[in-house]
């Protein structure tokens, strides 16, 4: 693990530190605002917003969703489904989030020991989402979607 690297369930007091979150808008076409995050995925008891913390400082959230039957790019009824990641523009371009996505599987397997795969969506025109994705172990299958802003790939890395 890294060096004072968290991440860990969305918390009420994590309000003040998503309240200065710095997303570019180039990116944030991408991804949803994690305030937005947290108030849209609270209402579904499968969304478990995420924050990402460096030491004290807040640096990136995202979602997972664990319905077995809610996830539409998978028939593995045994993934779970990443969402929204982002990270804080402050904390970009400093490995941070090529080493959350390396822990992540780890703690996905300790608190969702069902699991056996994640699986993400990154619009076709994110190329340096595809690229840290790719660098990070997921594997693009072919597999696409048809989603609002247009196509979106469909990536996947089994939990061994």
């Amino acid at each position: 693990m890294v060096t004072g690297l968290t991440i860990r369930p969305f918390i009420e007091n994590d309000y003040e530190a998503l309240r200065n979150y710095c997303l570019p808008i180039e990116q944030a076409i991408y991804t949803s605002l994690p305030l937005k995050v947290i108030e849209d995925f609270r209402k579904d008891k499968y969304n478990l917003p995420m924050v990402i913390y460096l030491d004290e400082d807040l640096i990136g959230c995202f979602a997972l969703y664990t319905d077995k039957a809610g996830n539409q790019y998978t028939s593995n009824e045994n993934a779970i489904l990443l969402k929204s990641f982002s990270l804080d523009l402050r904390h970009q371009k400093k490995g941070l989030a090529f080493k959350t996505l390396k822990v992540l599987p780890d703690m996905i397997k300790l608190s969702h020991p069902d699991k056996d795969e994640i699986i993400l969506t990154v619009h076709h025109s994110n190329i340096p989402a595809i690229n840290l994705y790719k660098k990070a172990g997921f594997i693009d299958k072919g597999y696409r979607f048809n989603g609002e802003e247009g196509e979106e790939f469909i990536f996947h890395l089994a939990l061994d």
